[in-house]
């Protein structure tokens, strides 16, 4: 086994058994190590009222209407929100009880215990939601798939994965139900009563469906017309290095192309790079395309980097082996500081993720300059797709936009193969854990289209 699945491996284990220890040992409202109370047992200290609204909307509006929203919503708090011998009580009408305290990635457990008819959920990060529901046919709801059972994320699209969940979870009405639920970026995992129920979908915008989920927000417990009692609320947060242990969950196919230690498989001006505790760094001041020597057609690549304040570098896409990437390959997948201010007023077809000068990625899901990112990129045929931190911020077909950058189309945008690499331009960008899946090619490759390097054998 090698090493990556063996700390996959390790982490798996040491989160089964984490579950096991809060399953069977935390009392009741006390968190477990690792995790924090989002509920005291006594009162609703770090709670308020929102309802179903708009995050969008929230973030619109002025400092004085948000505080005195915020005032009115606490008074409905006060009618339908009470706290019971330790449990958290909601007689089914009223504002959603909100935390105050926005999350991005993390493990949520939560015990909740409803009656007959009831319609509930659990909204991640402002939105609907992990829905929560009477399943029997007395329900009256299985034209809505509640037969199905709750835990799954309701307000995906038709036939999307997790909209449903995948096994019927429920325990019979009276009786405590738990939800174990994980989020790294839009990627959900929800576990009820220790079933796995939704297992690694993505979870979408409700409030804008063309948009990613936003990168971070409350989590809110919601009212739908009968009562439900909760209690058991833990959270942890989840770091980097888990993030990307746990999306990169199954390195099944995958190649690593670096060894951490020399540029061994690589060419183009390795000397412009430098190996620095187990990573590619670009030499500062130095740059060009170095590339893994090995002519692909579709892959899966991941990778880690980090960009320091102000730093620019690509990832080469179908790379012919010299030229300008952005131009000659099929793309650059551009890797930048988003946050600088010498780069404030790009086109917003150069900020990090795009396909430069052609597809805009959306904005906001990197982490601090001078922290570890995990992104993976898909390539198949003319389709690209840009996952960063567990949010897709590029899916498109890179030959169909007419417009590009510069006014002019380019010249390698048609390109069916070529290298994977990275394109200096001159910062101390650096990359890690590099690991290659190659895929069936979606069309066959001709000829004329070889890379440079290859016509040359």
């Amino acid at each position: 086994m090698n090493r990556s699945l063996l700390m996959i491996a390790a982490f798996v284990t040491s989160s089964l058994m984490a579950s096991v220890s809060l399953a069977a040992d935390a009392a009741q409202n006390v968190p477990p190590k690792g995790f924090t109370a989002l509920f005291n047992g006594k009162d609703l200290s770090g709670w308020r009222g929102l309802g179903h609204f708009s995050p969008y909307k929230l973030a619109e509006m002025s400092e004085e209407d948000r505080a005195a929203m915020w005032k009115k919503n606490q008074e409905d708090v006060v009618q339908h929100w009470t706290v019971e011998d330790g449990e958290l009580v909601n007689d089914g009408h009223g504002v959603y009880l909100t935390t105050e305290k926005e999350y991005s990635n993390f493990e949520f457990w939560i015990d909740y215990k409803t009656v007959a008819k009831a319609d509930s959920g659990i909204y991640l990060k402002f939105t609907p939601q992990v829905q929560i529901w009477d399943y029997t046919e007395e329900g009256g709801k299985w034209n809505l798939d509640a037969d199905k059972g709750s835990g799954g994320l309701w307000n995906n699209s038709k036939g999307a994965p997790g909209k449903n969940p995948s096994v019927l979870a429920d325990k019979p009405f009276g009786e405590w139900n738990r939800f174990r639920i994980r989020q790294i970026g839009a990627r959900t995992w929800v576990w009820l009563n220790d079933k796995l129920v939704v297992e690694d979908a993505v979870m979408e915008n409700f409030w804008k469906r063309d948009a990613p989920l936003l990168p971070k927000g409350s989590i809110q417990l919601q009212t739908h017309g009968g009562e439900i009692r909760w209690r058991n609320i833990f959270i942890r947060e989840i770091g980097q290095d888990e993030a990307a242990k746990t999306l990169a969950n199954s390195d099944e196919g995958f190649e690593s192309v670096f060894d951490g230690k020399s540029f061994e498989g690589w060419a183009g001006p390795t000397d412009n790079y430098e190996v620095v505790d187990g990573a590619v760094r670009c030499k500062q001041g130095k740059g060009g395309t170095i590339y893994y020597n090995e002519n692909l057609t579709d892959f899966v690549a991941r990778l880690e980097f980090k960009v320091p304040p102000g730093g620019n570098n690509g990832l080469a896409i179908r790379y012919p082996g010299s030229g300008d990437t952005a131009y000659v390959g099929l793309c650059e997948l551009q890797v930048l500081d988003n946050t600088a201010e010498k780069y404030a007023k790009l086109d917003p077809r150069q900020y990090h993720g795009s396909v430069y000068g052609v597809v805009a990625a959306q904005r906001g899901y990197q982490r601090p300059v001078g922290e570890w990112n995990y992104q993976e990129v898909t390539v198949k045929g003319s389709w690209v797709k840009v996952e960063l931190n567990g949010t897709v911020i590029v899916d498109a077909d890179v030959t169909k936009p007419e417009e590009h950058m510069g006014g002019k189309r380019h010249v390698g945008i048609d390109r069916v193969d070529g290298y994977f690499g990275f394109a200096g331009h001159g910062d101390a960008v650096e990359f890690r854990n590099i690991r290659l899946k190659k895929l069936a090619p979606a069309n066959p490759t001709p000829a004329e289209n070889k890379p440079a390097a290859e016509k040359a054998k």
